[in-house]
């Protein structure tokens, strides 16, 4: 039976996966029992995707990343090369802790730069920005970039991927999209249009 998706002569699928229209996958990727991976994702070389993860669309997975049980990434996500997720708070080689996987949700547009390391439990807003190495330790707002071990929020992106710098009136313009965003009141970001 011909699939809607390609995978790699060396790629490993396990039984039971749900892989979307367009999705690619890559040399020496292993994608365990009951994922569900959207329409049009690209997952490189050498990913290990654990039983029951959750990618949405066009979520792109560079070289090198593991996806533990717990994960969910919904649309657009950009996974950079060697990051990694966690999915227990204190693991321990001779305590069996399964019971205990912690989820984690990367919501819709957000990036996640290479050799950063995402602490289970935790959420990473819409269109935020991980930098490379950041090891984030607690939720991170929508828009928010975040850089650093322990991960800082130092500053907001725009959903191109451009800082955005406010003006006394709270307003800022992503120099290529040329779309508003305001700091509203209670420290958030919010999209205001053209």
């Amino acid at each position: 039976m011909e699939t809607e998706y390609f995978a790699h002569e060396s790629a490993i699928i396990d039984e039971g996966c749900r892989i979307g229209k367009g999705t690619k996958i890559w040399h020496f990727t292993h994608v365990m029992k009951s994922c569900v991976i959207g329409e049009n994702c690209n997952l490189g070389q050498n990913v290990v995707v654990s039983p029951d993860v959750v990618l949405g669309r066009n979520v792109k997975v560079q070289n090198n990343v593991s996806i533990y049980t717990g994960v969910i990434c919904e649309d657009d996500v950009f996974l950079g090369p060697s990051m990694v997720f966690t999915n227990v708070i204190n693991p321990r080689s001779h305590i069996l802790r399964k019971d205990q996987y912690q989820t984690t949700l990367v919501k819709h547009g957000a990036s996640i730069g290479a050799n950063a390391t995402i602490v289970c439990g935790n959420t990473i807003g819409e269109f935020s920005f991980i930098g490379a190495g950041t090891v984030v330790t607690k939720d991170v707002p929508a828009y928010a970039l975040v850089v650093g071990n322990p991960g800082r929020h130092v500053g907001w992106m725009s959903e191109y991927g451009h800082r955005l710098l406010f003006d006394a009136d709270g307003i800022a313009i992503c120099p290529e999209s040329l779309e508003k965003y305001r700091l509203t009141s209670d420290g958030q970001v919010v999209k205001i249009g053209k």
